[in-house]
């Protein structure tokens, strides 16, 4: 769809890039606001504000329904149309590094259905819930992808914040466990050189509930630095996303003891896409994604079905 942008550069138009950007915020089906709540607004005549609706219907931007008294309705809009008038530029979202295949699944699926909504798309790779919350409180981001666990705390600190979706369990991680550097060992022991990432959410609260009653060294590392450490024994045990460990059959392995730790695993083993409340058009663009398509395309890379590509 092309059209005439030097139309956007008169009074009607820029009033139009207004409208559009408080109508990505409605879903079709749902009631407009009134001329006279536009023109209190954005302080301009009411004529002006219908020219700027007529323009964003002969865009095909729009399409709208007058009924009588009950208001005047939208029953179409083009999102990407709507995106490119209100003059957004590409949303940007934030996920973890695509180092497993299931990341790489969640990855490909986002690429995916946002190249079929049209809307222009970047996703940052980011270690670290706490990395992609801070970028997404810094406004660097428009939606973060964390584990659900990350997300309700994320929410419960900054109440800003909001969970738009989860995705299920076992759609951001399958397990966690716990890794050693002496392969005999099956549990965390006083005395032990424990791992533990700051800036990840799930490793560093997982870690201090499984260590709650054991008097433990905690050294502070990088998740990516981990197995480096523990086949060095610089390190004895650390918590680990379980997914990749077939790689390393060199660590011990075993499950949490803690009770606290085991109810959190099943938690944060869900993704959830975190977005700030305040922005509504942002949230309804995401809402219109088809989610069910993303958790199947990861399956699919999962299983070999599909190669990856982000």
């Amino acid at each position: 769809m092309t059209y005439d942008l030097s139309r956007f550069y008169t009074k009607n138009g820029i009033a139009a890039q207004k409208i559009a950007q408080q109508l990505l915020a409605i879903r079709e089906g749902e009631r407009i606001p009134r001329i006279d709540d536009f023109v209190q607004e954005l302080k301009l005549g009411r004529g002006t504000i219908q020219g700027s609706l007529n323009l964003l219907e002969e865009t095909k931007a729009i399409r709208l329904e007058p009924r009588g008294h009950l208001g005047t309705f939208l029953v179409m809009k083009n999102n990407k149309i709507l995106w490119q008038i209100a003059g957004n530029g590409s949303l940007v979202g934030v996920m973890p590094l695509p180092d497993s295949r299931k990341y790489e699944g969640l990855a490909t699926g986002f690429a995916e259905v946002f190249k079929q909504s049209e809307i222009p798309f970047n996703m940052a790779y980011m270690r670290g819930a706490e990395n992609r919350i801070k970028a997404l409180l810094q406004k660097r981001a428009d939606f973060a992808i964390v584990s659900r666990g990350a997300a309700e705390s994320s929410c419960h600190r900054h109440p800003e914040l909001h969970i738009l979706k989860t995705l299920g369990k076992g759609t951001f991680v399958n397990k966690h466990g716990i890794l050693f550097s002496d392969k005999t060992k099956k549990r965390i022991e006083n005395g032990m050189k424990v791992g533990i990432d700051e800036t990840s959410f799930d490793q560093k609260k997982l870690t201090l509930y499984e260590c709650e009653e054991l008097d433990v060294q905690f050294i502070s590392v990088h998740y990516t630095q981990m197995f480096t450490l523990l086949n060095h024994g610089k390190i004895d045990a650390a918590v680990w996303n379980l997914d990749e460990i077939h790689l390393h059959p060199e660590l011990g392995v075993s499950d949490f003891q803690s009770e606290k730790a085991l109810q959190l695993v099943d938690v944060i083993s869900e993704t959830a896409v975190l977005i700030h409340k305040e922005n509504k058009h942002v949230k309804h663009v995401l809402e219109e994604l088809p989610f069910s398509n993303i958790i199947e395309i990861q399956k699919l890379v999962e299983q070999g079905k599909k190669l990856p590509h982000y």
